[in-house]
């Protein structure tokens, strides 16, 4: 295609994002804010895909207009996605899915694994201290073997329509042709430090003078493209057991100043798990969600568990403004809810659960007891619970959760809808270049520590485990029918969990549209300050929470929240599609 082509395509497709004053959001969110545009949503009555880039989004639809399953396209957008974000996703990272055939709910679990060689000391100096942030991300020490491509084989043999190798040809032919660097994209090749340390990475996103590539220009990754034509051929094979793997551990064990343990061998024995997702019934719904090793589903359903005893539904916005008891309940649920999480979840391949796992944590009366804990005044930090026959302890994890991720829903025209996060962690991941993509950082999900005064952490290093996510892909069902009713999900870090729970709360209690849901304020607690988006929460709710014990912080909260709801317009029934307007994603559908 002719450069200027590509170029308006590209263009006219990110529409209004913004390139305003791109503001900066702190430390412990390093895929900055770029801007906030409203969105206005989509109907459709067939099928409809949301993703996180406009280009991504487009070769979602083309396979759901070809006759595509939701799998389908969902496989051919996280292809672009390696393209054209790769600071938030790619075959080089990870990713939770959750799918309906409109018969049963499955859960996919396509995290990383930490090496065979790796153990407790990973993210430890010679003195058993955590290691700096930096030394912990960037280099080869923190790439574990990737997994989203063995989970999208494995959901492609159960339910994809179209052949493997189509899914494909929309990346491979921008990869070749180029495509126009977004607004979004600029932004964070210009903020990144670490990124132009890699001279592969320097090279790709950087000119001769090491400029960052401005928006517009038509940026081409023949690379990435020789790498997916040769996973299209061969399989995920050609990715696991041939020259990308021997590629990926030559570049993990080479890095200069810090060499990793990832091997040929652990990549080659990586396996995609399916597990039972976390179902639970909240008020006329069922919501479901993923399970350990993400957190997402458990927090979440503990999270609604606690609400339903402190009904948070009289408390809608007026006018877009959140109220002050809206906030308070909200927030203080996630307290509770994230002290549980950061005691005691992880990889239920290693660690079990307290009592008898997950029913123990969800239980009605636990949760209920939880939520006696709600008073008037804020409790600042909670307490994590104790489940019902609980008998293991655990110390306090000390995981650094980094929130660049991507997120993308889809529903077909033959009854399946799926929502599928998937990450390479930090932004551009390991800042570690290879065959056109780039490596994740997952195991800085794991605990730096190993262990405190209260005993091991849950969460520590160990050879072959998955490290904790905070991952949500979340569908909801109607009780009664059974009906999938909304499909949604975000990036960003643990803060994912409350980014989710809002949506939920906002389309399921307050009865918003999913795009209304998603266009509300972030809000949340991570069990610490109440965090809220920076000028989306009036002055006098400010102080109102002030008043009740809320201790405040305010930024830009970089959500990417995509969402699909099954909705009845004039007696028919149709789909109606929100993208985040923090972000770049758009909604397509017929």
């Amino acid at each position: 295609m002719h450069r200027l082509k590509i170029l308006a395509l590209s263009l006219a497709l990110l529409g209004a994002l913004p390139v305003h004053a791109q503001r900066i959001t702190p430390d412990h969110a390093p895929e900055i804010a770029t801007g906030y545009a409203e969105k206005a949503g989509k109907s459709s009555q067939k099928f409809m895909v949301a993703a996180a880039n406009p280009l991504a989004t487009q070769a979602g639809y083309q396979m759901l207009k070809q006759g595509g399953s939701a799998i389908d396209a969902a496989i051919a957008v996280q292809m672009v996605l390696t393209l054209v974000e790769p600071q938030s996703s790619g075959i080089g990272g990870g990713s939770f899915l959750m799918y309906s055939d409109g018969k049963r709910v499955q859960s996919y679990d396509g995290r990383e694994t930490a090496p065979a060689a790796a153990d407790e000391h990973l993210f430890q100096d010679k003195d058993g201290k955590p290691v700096s942030r930096e030394t912990g991300v960037v280099g080869g020490r923190s790439t574990g073997a990737p997994g989203v491509l063995r989970m999208l084989e494995l959901v492609h043999k159960q339910h994809g329509k179209l052949p493997w190798k189509v899914l494909f040809q929309p990346a491979i032919q921008l990869a070749e042709n180029g495509f126009a660097v977004s607004p979004r994209l600029n932004a964070l090749i210009s903020y990144d430090k670490f990124l132009a340390r890699d001279p592969v990475a320097r090279a790709y996103f950087y000119d001769a003078d090491g400029k960052p590539r401005a928006v517009g220009y038509v940026l081409k990754n023949p690379e990435l493209a020789r790498t997916l034509r040769e996973i299209a051929d061969g399989g995920a094979d050609a990715f696991y057991k041939g020259r990308i793997a021997q590629d990926i551990a030559a570049k993990v064990a080479s890095h200069p100043t810090n060499p990793g343990k990832l091997t040929a061998a652990d990549i080659a024995g990586y396996q995609a798990r399916e597990r039972d997702p976390i179902c639970s019934d909240y008020k006329k719904w069922t919501v479901c969600g993923a399970p350990p090793p993400s957190s997402g589903g458990i927090a979440i359903a503990q999270m609604l568990g606690i609400l339903e005893n402190r009904d948070i539904s009289p408390y809608k916005p007026v006018n877009g403004q959140l109220t002050a008891e809206g906030i308070h309940l909200f927030t203080e649920a996630g307290r509770l809810a994230y002290a549980d999480r950061n005691r005691y979840v992880a990889d239920t391949d290693f660690v079990p659960l307290p009592g008898k796992g997950v029913s123990a944590m969800l239980d009605k009366g636990y949760l209920k007891q939880r939520a006696s804990l709600i008073g008037e005044q804020s409790m600042g930090r909670a307490r994590y619970g104790t489940p019902a026959t609980m008998q293991v302890a655990w110390g306090a994890d000390t995981a650094i959760d980094k929130p660049s991720t991507s997120h993308l829903v889809a529903v077909d025209a033959f009854g399946g809808g799926l929502s599928m996060t998937t990450s390479v962690e930090d932004a551009f991941g390991a800042r570690q270049m290879v065959d056109g993509f780039m490596l994740n950082n997952q195991l800085t999900d794991f605990s730096f520590d190993a262990q405190d005064e209260n005993g091991p952490i849950a969460n520590r290093v160990q050879p072959g485990k998955r490290p904790r996510s905070a991952m949500s892909p979340t569908l909801v069902f109607d009780k009664g029918t059974h009906k999938l009713v909304l499909a949604t999900g975000s990036p960003g870090g643990s803060a994912i969990i409350n980014y989710v729970a809002k949506v939920l709360v906002g389309t399921l209690d307050w009865g918003l549209d999913v795009q209304q849901a998603i266009s509300l304020p972030n809000i949340g607690s991570r069990n610490g300050p109440t965090e809220l988006e920076a000028g989306r929460v009036s002055r006098a709710v400010v102080e109102q929470l002030k008043a009740r014990g809320h201790d405040i912080r305010e930024y830009d909260q970089n959500s990417g929240l995509q969402g699909i709801q099954r909705r009845t317009v004039n007696g028919r029934e149709e789909w109606f599609g929100g993208a985040d307007p923090r972000r770049e994603g758009v909604v397509l559908g017929d």
